[in-house]
């Protein structure tokens, strides 16, 4: 009986995390090129570059998806980004950053090579979600060239790295009902990141509402509305991006 019991369970599991992780019809209207934004998808990376832009001077932003999440659920973020001017940029983890896909060291290749391009931005922004926000605080530490700014959504990371000592403008965006990142885990971390570090508290914001996917396992319940978090979070990337500094230093 325990065994059926258990197996029962894990198939509801699997079966509720396939969907779960599912970009939305929005997110997936969201990957296909206009007028307004071309995308392109080639070894691992998403461009989203504005069609009638090419102002290489401006800062881009290069984003790193949560782990297990289809990353095309992350789109309409980065099209955002890309209607208001900014080159932008998605970083696949391998395997969806599951069984370490997060720490492989094809992520940072994969960044290597888009900052060796001819086309490369000469400043950027790296944000994440989740998974991918630990990401961008790895990528914080390591300091590549051009890095201009950090944006850690949905995470109580920076948790193993200490990012107190970064000179960049950082900004952490928050769900008070987040059920995978709890404010009392944030808070926990909080002397991990700059004193300047700006906070952005989204008042009954959830984990999965930061993406254009389904309900994520172990999250809480929103309080406010799915598109009402995402504009919130929208907003505050695009700030996060106009406010870099012309000259800036990694560290």
């Amino acid at each position: 009986m325990w065994i059926s019991a258990g197996i029962s369970a894990t198939v509801i599991f699997v079966g509720w995390s396939l969907v779960a992780y599912r970009p939305s019809a929005e997110a997936r209207a969201a990957m296909v090129s206009d007028a307004t934004v071309a995308v392109t998808h080639q070894d691992g990376i998403w461009s989203f570059q504005p069609a009638t832009s090419t102002n290489a001077a401006a800062t881009a932003l290069v984003f790193f998806p949560g782990a297990l999440v289809d990353p095309v659920a992350y789109a309409p973020l980065l099209r955002a980004a890309a209607a208001s001017g900014f080159r932008a940029y998605m970083i696949e983890l391998p395997r969806r950053g599951a069984l370490g896909g997060g720490d492989d060291p094809e992520v940072m290749r994969r960044l290597d090579r888009l900052l060796a391009r001819s086309d490369r931005p000469r400043r950027w922004v790296a944000a994440g979600h989740s998974r991918g926000a630990v990401v961008a605080c790895d990528v914080a530490v390591a300091g590549r060239p051009g890095l201009g700014g950090l944006v850690v959504i949905g995470s109580s990371h920076p948790r193993d790295v200490d990012l107190s000592g970064l000179i960049v403008p950082v900004t952490k965006i928050v769900g008070t009902r987040d059920g995978l990142a709890s404010r009392e885990e944030v808070e926990e971390n909080r002397s991990k990141l700059p004193a300047a570090t700006r906070w952005v508290w989204i008042e009954g914001g959830n984990h999965s509402h930061f993406g254009w996917y389904g309900f994520q396992p172990g999250d809480r319940w929103a309080t406010i509305p799915a598109g009402q978090q995402r504009d919130a979070m929208v907003r505050t990337v695009l700030e996060a991006l106009r406010t870099v500094p012309v000259e800036t230093r990694s560290q």
